[in-house]
């Protein structure tokens, strides 16, 4: 394995506003390293001078794996935590490439944490981070874009699924729930 030190690596998929940081906060509290893809993009747009707007940074998204390969954010993202001690968590996969480059160099449990449509979209208004669409067209459209670099087969091939239609709080205790009895049974 290229990154010796990362025996387990859990990812994280889910369309927008499904509650991945929600998942990845709960492991970052229990002491995980949590890199998020997206992060990766948005860093990428302020280095080209890309405005973060959702159909600006989903073309960045599209440019830079036509220039670097599809599995360019993935690679970016272990380059991150190849050193890593502690468990580690990627937020934000969304096609096969960065799944197989990620099981090339690791061990790694898939999580898919899934919301309804109707569900995301009222996230993200709530949300309002600067990339998040404000009109449900913008939003069918970044859906259609994510769909398109193959999400829907990450999310099919998930170990693990969180529904996430209720409180915040609830898939907050629930991801915490699930990555406590995995450090217990680490531990154990």
């Amino acid at each position: 394995m290229l990154f010796e030190m990362i025996r387990l690596i859990f990812c994280i998929t889910g369309m927008p506003g499904s509650g991945k940081s929600l998942v990845a906060d709960a492991a970052k509290q229990l002491g995980f390293r949590v890199v998020s893809m997206g992060d990766v993009i948005r860093e990428e747009a302020e280095m080209r001078g890309v405005p973060k707007s959702p159909k600006s940074l989903g073309t960045l998204m599209l440019k830079l794996r036509r220039e670097e390969g599809s599995d360019v954010v993935a690679k970016r993202c272990l380059a991150m935590v190849r050193e890593s001690n502690s468990s580690v968590l990627i937020e934000g996969l969304r096609s096969l490439d960065e799944l197989n480059y990620f099981r090339q160099n690791a061990d790694v449990q898939l999580i898919a944490v899934h919301a309804s449509p109707s569900t995301r979209f009222d996230r993200l208004l709530k949300r309002g981070r600067p990339d998040d669409p404000k009109e449900r067209e913008a939003f069918d459209e970044r859906d259609l874009r994510e769909l398109q670099v193959g999400i829907g087969s990450i999310i099919a091939l998930a170990d693990y699924v969180f529904v996430n239609e209720g409180t915040l709080g609830d898939i907050g205790a629930s991801a915490k729930m699930f990555f406590e009895g995995l450090l217990n049974a680490k531990n154990s």
